[in-house]
């Protein structure tokens, strides 16, 4: 564990604040989720908590079909990292954090076309070796949970390829079952 040097006292209703820097750094933003652990040695462990994440095995089973039935790679992510992915390197991508770029489609809550000539969204913070086709918030019970996305290798002579209907309509419907399943 690192230690930031930063002491917070507990108010009289049992709260703590924890640092805006430590909020900015680990991406915990208002609302979100937090799991609270305890260790025999007496700490008190604040985690991310990521309903998606719940589910990794099952959206990565959900990634793997896409892949193989429609040859389409797909990279499922919760708001912060990717938890699930097909047809892409999975030592490049799993677990890794999304980029900035991605993380604004995340939070439109609207479907994400890449339109020809347009700039390249990258899935993780430092690239990687695709770039998004198509994305689809998963939303659940109002809240945005994660993402699912349709991704295009870089290729060497630039062009563009513009997601089909078809494609879209899988990576909605993907984001909608995902969705759904964590309701129940």
């Amino acid at each position: 564990m690192k230690a930031t040097g930063i002491v917070r006292r507990i108010d009289d209703l049992g709260r703590v604040v924890i640092p805006k820097e430590i909020r900015r750094t680990m991406r915990i933003r208002e609302g979100d989720p937090l799991e609270i652990y305890t260790d025999r040695e007496g700490e008190v462990i604040f985690k991310k908590y990521s309903p998606i994440g719940e589910m990794a095995s099952f959206a990565s089973q959900y990634a793997e079909t896409l892949q193989k039935t429609c040859s389409m790679a797909v990279v499922i992510c919760d708001r912060d990292a990717v938890i699930a992915s097909a047809g892409v390197p999975k030592r490049e991508y799993a677990d890794k954090k999304v980029s900035v770029a991605f993380e604004e489609v995340i939070e439109s809550r609207v479907l994400y076309t890449h339109k020809e000539h347009g700039e390249r969204i990258s899935v993780i913070e430092d690239g990687g070796s695709h770039y998004v086709s198509c994305a689809m918030p998963i939303i659940t019970e109002g809240d945005i949970v994660g993402c699912v996305a349709s991704v295009i290798a870089h290729d060497g002579d630039g062009t563009d390829r513009i997601p089909t209907d078809l494609e879209t309509k899988l990576i909605q419907t993907a984001a909608g079952f995902l969705g759904k399943q964590l309701e129940n």
